[in-house]
């Protein structure tokens, strides 16, 4: 490997910090960003400060959102007597590009991994028992991936929500076992939404 400066090197280095980008990606980032003009990396640097300062989660939902309520969770038109539980704020996207689903959405930001020394205080549980228990919740809907851990916290979902009585359905398996939910295509995502069962 050639010797490069210290600059280039940290640059390297901290792409390949980010998930999936690995040595050679990082460093083909880092020599494209070495020859474009200097203001597209200017305008990399600002995107990337300005997402940081601004970018919070929703006080309802802990989805992403700019503003103390995200976009779902102020839209009147949604249906509020719905929750669909995610893992993570990648998965909501997921499931708006279907076009199918009109109710609101609760993101755990992450599942049960016992292996990883995940549990259930390390989610956003507690928040959604409380959104159930405050009323109005009709249904929830559980879309965690359909792999082990995704299954673990469907089952400890439907366990902790079966005392208060709402219905508690789970995506139907069109989707792949072992799959995540962002790299689904669009219509199996809506068979899996339409196909929902009771858990």
């Amino acid at each position: 490997m050639q010797p490069v400066t210290e600059s280039v090197a940290r640059l390297i280095e901290e792409f390949s910090k980010l998930p999936g980008i690995g040595p050679k990606t990082a460093q083909r980032l880092t020599y494209y960003l070495l020859r474009s003009p200097k203001e597209e990396s200017e305008n990399l640097a600002e995107a990337i400060s300005q997402m940081k300062e601004r970018v919070g989660f929703c006080s309802t939902c802990f989805n992403i959102s700019e503003s103390p309520t995200c976009l779902v969770c102020s839209n009147e038109r949604r249906d509020k007597g719905i929750i669909c539980v995610v893992e993570e704020p990648l998965d909501v996207l997921a499931m708006e590009r279907t076009r199918e689903y009109r109710g609101g959405y609760h993101v755990l930001h992450g599942a049960i991994s016992p292996i990883d020394g995940i549990g259930p205080e390390r989610l956003k549980i507690a928040e959604l028992l409380e959104r159930v228990r405050g009323g109005g919740v009709s249904e929830v809907i559980v879309a965690t991936n359909p792999n082990t851990e995704g299954d673990i916290t469907a089952s400890y979902l439907a366990k902790v929500l079966a005392p208060t009585g709402v219905m508690t359905t789970r995506l139907a398996r069109g989707l792949p076992a072992g799959g995540d939910l962002e790299y689904a295509d669009d219509l199996t995502l809506a068979r899996a939404l339409e196909g929902r069962r009771p858990v």
